[in-house]
């Protein structure tokens, strides 16, 4: 079916898709529009769709509002040295294979405890020999997430 505009009725044209010739009837001139009743489940469905989608904006940015809960939970508890040193060293992986969302979470948990932080950072980046865990990650990229984590922390 082609549609054309009112004017074009009673006169020879062109179909827009294959270009032949063709007649464009005139509307009949007492034809009135037929109009459909308002279908009020229609109206309805739409209120309930508008207000489901009203509450779950207001629920994502709630969402946003709401503080991390591993640096709540950090600062509830104090970690230990040795769970310090741990979550340091998974850090400094994270950042060493790209895993940059786990990186962010494990900083946020050992942020609070900042300066023990800063002093197994300092023995991790001055000694001569380093980490097991550490060892295979090559010195230029160990020291740029040194300081990545020493920037997070101060």
């Amino acid at each position: 079916m082609i549609e054309a505009a009112d004017t074009a009725g009673g006169k020879w044209g062109k179909c827009p898709s294959c270009h032949n010739k063709l007649y464009v009837p005139r509307p009949e001139p007492d034809e009135e529009l037929k109009l459909a009743p308002i279908d009020e489940t229609d109206l309805e469905r739409e209120h309930r769709l508008m207000a489901e989608t009203h509450r779950l904006t207001q629920d994502i940015l709630r969402e946003r509002e709401i503080p991390d809960g591993p640096r709540d939970a950090a600062i509830m508890y104090e970690m230990s040295e040795g769970e310090l040193r741990k979550n340091v060293i998974t850090y400094l992986r994270q950042m060493s294979e790209s895993e940059l969302d786990e990186a962010e979470r494990t900083a946020a948990l050992i942020a609070p405890c900042g300066s023990r932080v800063a002093e197994i950072v300092d023995r991790i980046a001055l000694s001569d020999i380093p980490e097991p865990e550490l060892a295979d990650i090559p010195q230029q990229l160990l020291s740029g997430a040194i300081r990545a984590l020493r920037s997070k922390i101060m």
